[in-house]
């Protein structure tokens, strides 16, 4: 893979890389088509990464079918399939790993410890491999795709990031490969997250800047499904997503929630339509 990607630069080609876990769904193949719009040569990864699960976490049940995946891929105009095994990424004795402090101990990093360690490190390394010029994330994982940001502002990587719209399924279930736990009763439930967000922007649209009260609505709109629980639903700043008391400039309503044992997130990106505006624009 190193070889194939200094050959590629070394012909000036512009090297797109699309991390992912498999079990891909249409969000991948976004983010793979942007890629293609954008490079001359398309590569995803697919490494299911034990350095970020944590011990009760679904490791070992995540689905894995990389003949289906590679298909997918395929017929999505990717040039190359990386998928290491575990021994390559991490061999016997590893011990090195990035944190991004501060950003990462919020929301996801405060409900799963060591997450974002092994999401920095992997993709860390990944970067190192395949020496992308771009590497394509989409916004669904907010917060993930901010410290990734950061990693390489700090470490000055050469790779730019690309962050990518959340793909939705038509009831507003945002696409992710952990759906396919759902019965067909928790599928049905799971739409709670996008309804809890559509009221958050319901009651901005209207003039509400408190982010107390934009939070308790979304909590009642959970707390009203049965077969969900809350794990957070918060106000953060989109730069260090720490809470916010008001909504002034950039944001995000986050949500997490268990629907029945699979647990989901999703987020409404806020911003001021333009500098020193009090009107704001919306991306579900």
């Amino acid at each position: 893979m190193r070889e194939y990607a200094r050959a590629s630069r070394a012909e000036g080609l512009v090297i797109g890389l699309v991390p992912t876990m498999g079990a891909l769904h249409d969000g991948h193949i976004a983010l793979a088509a942007q890629a293609r719009n954008e490079c001359s040569r398309v590569i995803a990864s697919v490494f299911v990464n034990p350095k970020q699960f944590g011990p009760k976490e679904d490791f070992k049940k995540y689905p894995r079918d990389l003949e289906k995946d590679a298909k997918i891929l395929g017929d999505a105009g990717v040039d190359v399939l990386f998928a290491p095994e575990v021994s390559d990424v991490y061999p016997d004795g590893f011990r090195t790993y990035v944190n991004v402090e501060g950003i990462s101990e919020w929301l996801e990093g405060r409900s799963r410890p060591g997450h974002f360690r092994g999401v920095s490190t992997v993709v860390l390394k990944l970067f190192e491999i395949v020496q992308p010029h771009f590497a394509y994330f989409g916004r669904k994982d907010a917060q993930q795709v901010r410290i990734i940001g950061e990693m390489v502002r700090d470490l000055n990587l050469d790779a730019e990031i690309v962050v990518c719209p959340v793909v939705r399924e038509a009831d507003g279930l945002a696409l992710s490969s952990r759906n396919a736990y759902l019965s067909a009763e928790e599928r049905k439930a799971a739409t709670v997250l996008n309804r809890a967000l559509v009221a958050a922007r319901d009651e901005l649209s209207a003039g509400v800047r408190d982010a107390m009260q934009l939070q308790t609505v979304m909590r009642k709109i959970i707390e009203a499904e049965p077969l969900a629980t809350l794990d957070y639903a918060e106000i953060v700043s989109a730069d260090t997503f720490e809470p916010v008391v008001r909504v002034a400039r950039a944001c995000y309503a986050v949500l997490a929630v268990f629907i029945g044992k699979t647990r989901l997130i999703d987020n409404l990106l806020i911003q001021p339509s333009s500098a020193g505006s009090d009107e704001l624009v919306f991306q579900l």
